[in-house]
């Protein structure tokens, strides 16, 4: 299980979900360019205390992302877009053990393309009258769901 995302323009949530990724083991891609500086301070500053065990792996592009994914199918398996432009709830969906969660940015989500190019497109369900949740937070929810669904949480020692 992997955690995406795609130009990310908010460091706080991207420290938080790289902070996640380190918590449950799980690797965080990075697809670039980012909306901001992304660097070691940046992400002490949005709060990554826990840098040094986030397994975090950056891609220059989208078209590098995709050239990753496509030579390492062991680690990358099915690509799973959270978007408020699907007609699948999350919690009706079957997670895999190698599905990739992308996240789109905070302010614009991902272009058609991407769309395109997800294996799987789902929504949080919600209030109607509401735009978004949180991108991080919805990461956290769907994120949970798939570690459930798999039963790849990190196992509580005894």
């Amino acid at each position: 299980m992997r955690l995406a995302l795609y130009q990310p323009d908010i460091p706080q949530n991207t420290g938080t979900l790289l902070r996640l990724g380190a918590c449950l083991n799980l690797e965080v891609d990075i697809i670039e360019p980012c909306g901001f500086l992304f660097n070691e301070k940046a992400m002490r500053r949005a709060g990554m205390d826990y840098l040094e065990f986030a397994k975090c792996r950056r891609h220059n592009s989208w078209q590098d992302f995709l050239q990753y994914r496509e030579e390492h199918p062991e680690e990358y398996g099915r690509l799973v877009l959270m978007t408020t432009h699907a007609e699948t709830s999350f919690i009706d969906f079957q997670f895999q053990e190698n599905d990739i969660i992308l996240m789109g940015r905070e302010s614009a989500g991902v272009p058609q393309s991407v769309h395109e190019t997800a294996d799987a497109r789902l929504l949080i369900p919600m209030n109607p009258s509401a735009r978004s949740i949180n991108m991080a937070v919805s990461a956290a929810m769907a994120i949970t769901e798939a570690l459930r669904q798999t039963n790849l949480f990190p196992q509580i020692k005894k």
